[in-house]
């Protein structure tokens, strides 16, 4: 015969108790998730976006660690390739890249550098050799190697400014305005940019330059400039006519702007004279066409005065032209 137990029943203070205790805990709850549905709501991201960062956070943390404790027992360069393979078969390796900046130069050239890194882990990728290797081509003046994970890397050209045109044995080359070689081009391409001729005239682009600012008034007429017997120019304007320039810095930009001013009053460009030698200190020796077959009339001198005054060209007695420095 079976016999039913009854356990006492609790009692109402220990009901009261457990009732109490299960208020709390329900006020405790709502108050942190309001607390917490407040601070994501100010947050800029989502929930699922705050997930990845503290997922981030902590595989960051746990490299940091790993390297630590490989590099304590001296093996760093076997933890960093470690660490690339790890992040290869995560998918950060170099699988696209990303050319900015390229006008002129051949974007062909700087994929053929570039994509010998295609596929190689992201930590692997020397970003500083790549840059100097990128420096080497003519055209690049400056170059940014930048990593865009996963998986691309930018390369930001900074292009070298063609300034005028070198005439070299049987071709043209486009030079910057430090004389840099950037590409040989044709006599088309060449067309109304200055010429620069001479040996050695690459290296006196810069000192060329400086003259030509002298007198801005002729900057723009100059067609071509030949540097002669490594010590000076003949300007050649587009007229055709040809001024001969003394030599040294001083003399030479003395000199082009006493010829402005000698033009400016006299109009000497564009006139019946095809040569002006200036290269005495004091005088402008003329050669006209036609009057060198009379043997005592080869010239026509006048007398230029200094680059400090102004004053107009005034004739004088004819002389022999002096000898040619070619």
């Amino acid at each position: 015969m079976s016999q039913t137990v009854r356990r006492k029943a609790p009692s109402a203070r220990k009901v009261a108790q457990a009732q109490g205790t299960a208020r709390k805990v329900r006020t405790a709850k709502a108050k942190t998730g309001s607390a917490l549905d407040s601070v994501m709501a100010w947050l800029p991201i989502s929930e699922e976006q705050l997930h990845r960062v503290f997922l981030a956070v902590f595989l960051g943390g746990a490299v940091a660690l790993a390297w630590a404790v490989a590099a304590s027992a001296g093996l760093p360069a076997l933890a960093g390739q470690q660490l690339a393979a790890i992040a290869g078969d995560a998918g950060f390796e170099v699988r696209r890249v990303d050319v900015r900046g390229v006008k002129n130069l051949n974007e062909l050239k700087v994929y053929e550098r570039v994509l010998t890194q295609r596929d190689r882990a992201m930590p692997l990728v020397d970003v500083e050799a790549l840059r100097q290797d990128l420096l080497g081509l003519s055209w690049v003046e400056d170059a940014r190697v930048s990593r865009q994970l996963p998986d691309t890397l930018v390369i930001d050209i900074v292009e070298r400014t063609p300034h005028a045109v070198l005439r070299k044995p049987g071709r043209l080359v486009l030079i910057d305005a430090t004389g840099r070689e950037l590409e040989p081009i044709t006599a088309a391409r060449a067309k109304g940019r200055l010429i620069v001729s001479g040996p050695g005239a690459a290296r006196q682009v810069v000192a060329l330059s400086g003259l030509l600012e002298a007198a801005p008034a002729l900057k723009p007429q100059v067609a071509e400039a030949e540097w002669v017997g490594n010590r000076r120019w003949n300007l050649t304007f587009k007229t055709g006519q040809v001024l001969a320039l003394p030599e040294g810095e001083k003399p030479s930009a003395g000199a082009l702007v006493a010829f402005a001013r000698l033009d400016g009053t006299n109009r000497l460009l564009g006139g019946r004279v095809a040569a002006f030698d200036m290269r005495a200190p004091d005088r402008i020796y003329l050669r006209v066409p036609g009057r060198s077959e009379q043997p005592q009339d080869k010239a026509v001198i006048i007398k230029a005065a200094p680059a400090e005054t102004t004053a107009a060209a005034k004739p004088a007695t004819t002389a022999t032209k002096q000898e040619d420095d070619h």
